[in-house]
């Protein structure tokens, strides 16, 4: 075995590496492979639920988010830093995804994309195809990858918005129909052996690192890989090795090494270099920090409400219903009916800001009438989980064939913070008009962040309605600010927030009293912590 090569710039000392476990039908060139001090235990494997939602990356030690809007934006709700993205280059089968794997667990931060360049391959023609069928057909050639696609991927990526990536079969060499989604996050992964060949690709990279493994490992790698996964025979690969993969490693991908910030040779055995990797990120991703909550409270404050915000008439049966919600020693039976009550009179009140057209009926006595009719393609409600779900029923009550989305917005225990978890958006949502439901909002930091999301997936401005039970004047001055087109309704609205972001004199916890659980620890309003029952 030949010892790791020097780099100029920086070097790392490094060993041999395993790849991924192979089936049965590989197992017989497990013994080609180098082993390094005895023989390893077997490495507990990570697998990628791209399926899911939203996608996770499950290791051996926790449970990572693939997915996901972290609070990265300013008072006025655009994003005020770019999430972090980092190039792995190096030829077929060093060790990209394994590395990439290792620095997602090493980094223990909560929203992480891995987006892997082997879904960007083109469409193939009916000859190309058929080139491919025979192994006659160059997938390691620049050519062969859809480079406007990866950089307008990874542009809105780094923006934090969501993207619909393509599914790419290798046993047919062709995308399926399906594509997955694909959402912002603190850290983007970019890994594939054209990684560093686009010069507009290169410039979204704030890491590039390339990994580079031994020209017999990997051989040996990508025999197993095809043959197990791939349905491919042992004299089909090496045909395609010889005559594609090797010359265009030496033509195309080996160059890109000068580029490189990092050089980790031996690929994910060289656990020196990941901890330097994870050292410089974690500094990176400190500047990136932000307290959205308390930028919330220490803006647009003392300013009169906004126009777009609409209370309902404080009638005596409203005020009685707030009366009995606010009282501590309401009973959770009482709480639940005056609150749904609440409900479904601010939804009645919101289906007024609608827009109607004319429109003329003929009557059971043949007369006409002049009458307005709803104006728009169709309407979605969409709740914060949990507490904004319980308007759901009333909602559908009111809104005959209302389409359903919800998004689940928590507190981060350790900052403090809002971040997205989950969202599950109807299709063609940016034809609709949204009414977006969350019981209390206090900061306004939860709903700023669910018509952030809104809006990444093209609803217009104008068309989401925020609902709500109460409000605090900061929330409602923070959302009015950030996005001034966003109509806000809800039946009352309280002067003060204090220091653990409660509404004073406040509803307490609606989430808690409602579904009987216990407080929550941050005694905030809104942003439940608990997952949504």
């Amino acid at each position: 075995m030949s010892s790791p090569p020097a780099y100029p710039g920086i070097r790392i000392s490094g060993c041999w590496a395993l790849g991924a476990e192979g089936s049965s039908s590989a197992e017989s060139l497990d013994r080609l492979l180098p082993a390094v001090g005895g023989r390893r235990s077997p490495r507990k494997r990570t697998t990628s639920q791209c399926k899911s939602e939203p996608p996770l990356l499950r290791t051996s030690k926790r449970t990572i988010y693939t997915a996901g809007r972290p609070p990265w934006y300013n008072e006025h709700g655009t994003q005020s830093k770019e999430a972090f993205a980092i190039g792995l280059g190096g030829g077929s089968a060093s060790g990209k995804t394994t590395v990439a794997r290792m620095i997602i667990e090493a980094l223990d931060v909560p929203w992480v994309v891995l987006l892997s360049m082997d879904s960007f391959y083109k469409v193939l023609t009916t000859q190309q195809q058929e080139q491919a069928a025979h192994n006659n057909f160059n997938f390691d050639h620049p050519d062969a990858f859809d480079f406007d696609l990866i950089v307008s991927t990874l542009k809105k990526l780094k923006q934090g918005k969501s993207v619909k990536v393509p599914v790419y079969d290798f046993t047919t060499h062709s995308r399926k129909k399906d594509w997955k989604t694909l959402y912002g996050a603190n850290v983007i992964i970019f890994e594939g052996i054209m990684a560093f060949a686009d010069k507009a690709l290169l410039e979204l990279l704030d890491m590039k690192i390339f990994v580079d493994t031994d020209s017999d490992i990997r051989l040996v790698r990508r025999l197993r890989r095809d043959i197990s996964e791939r349905g491919r025979d042992i004299e089909g690969v090496i045909k395609q090795y010889n005559k594609f993969v090797k010359p265009a490693f030496d033509q195309y991908i080996q160059p890109t090494m000068r580029v490189a910030d990092i050089v980790v040779p031996w690929g994910s055995g060289n656990t020196v270099a990941i901890d330097l990797i994870v050292q410089h990120m974690h500094s990176q991703l400190e500047e990136r920090e932000l307290s959205v909550r308390a930028a919330l409270a220490s803006a647009h404050q003392c300013h009169p409400l906004p126009q777009t915000l609409s209370v309902l008439k404080s009638t005596p049966q409203v005020r009685g219903m707030h009366t009995i919600i606010r009282d501590k020693e309401t009973s959770r039976d009482e709480f639940i009916f005056y609150s749904k009550r609440l409900m479904r009179l601010l939804i009645e009140h919101a289906l007024s800001f609608l827009p109607f057209q004319d429109c003329v009926v003929q009557t059971p006595q043949g007369q006409d009438y002049a009458g307005k009719c709803y104006a728009g393609k169709q309407i979605t409600g969409v709740s914060i989980l949990r507490a904004g779900e319980t308007m759901e029923p009333a909602l559908r009550a009111v809104c005959k064939d209302v389409r359903i989305g919800t998004i689940l917005i928590q507190t981060n225990q350790l900052t403090g913070e809002p971040e997205l978890h989950y969202l599950r958006l109807p299709k063609d949502i940016s034809d609709d008009h949204v009414i977006l439901t969350d019981c209390t909002v206090s900061t306004g930091a939860a709903a700023m962040m669910a018509v952030r999301v809104l809006l990444d997936h093209d609803v217009p401005e104008d068309k989401i309605f925020l609902l709500s039970l109460l409000m605090a004047e900061m929330g409602v001055h923070s959302v009015a600010y950030a996005f001034p087109r966003v109509r806000i309704i809800t039946t009352a609205v309280d002067k003060r927030v204090n220091d653990l972001f409660r509404i004073i004199p406040g509803i307490g916890n609606f989430g808690d009293r409602y579904f009987g659980t216990d407080a929550a620890p941050d005694g905030s309003d809104e942003e439940e912590v608990a997952s949504a029952s």
